[in-house]
């Protein structure tokens, strides 16, 4: 069984998360610069065997579509023609940054560290990923 591999996109930075091969357990695994995107996933399954991406999609409190979705949907769109084997699945996004300050400051995190947006990125996709494999198991 393959990873799933959860991303958290942004317009300038984006976090990415993944499972343990048995998906089991969601880790934060990098910020990257958006612009290197796909330079990056690209290398990372070429080394680690992925079977499913979930992005994060941004939505309002009335649950619809906040102002980024349609460059999410966008990017989702490439995602799919990079990868046309991969299952690629769409996964409510809302509240996830502020969850990650939270659990970076019930973690103990220095006020130093929880400054860096790139931290909060990756710890954003991890909370996508666990919310993904929460209703997977369902």
């Amino acid at each position: 069984m393959g990873r799933v591999v959860a991303i958290d996109y942004g317009l300038k930075r984006t976090g990415i998360a993944v499972t343990d091969p048995l998906r089991i357990i969601a880790t934060p695994l990098e910020t990257v610069p958006t612009t290197t995107l796909f330079d990056f996933l690209i290398a990372y399954a070429k080394k680690e065997t992925v079977d499913e991406f979930v992005v994060g999609m941004p939505k309002k409190l009335s649950n619809e579509d906040s102002e980024i979705a349609s460059v999410v949907r966008k990017f989702v769109d490439q995602l799919k023609l990079k990868f046309p084997e991969k299952m690629v699945h769409l996964e409510d996004e809302r509240f996830t940054s502020r969850m990650a300050m939270k659990a970076m400051i019930d973690g103990g995190m220095k006020k130093k560290d929880r400054q860096v947006k790139a931290n909060v990125d990756k710890i954003s996709a991890t909370l996508i990923l666990q919310s993904f494999l929460g209703n997977v198991n369902r």
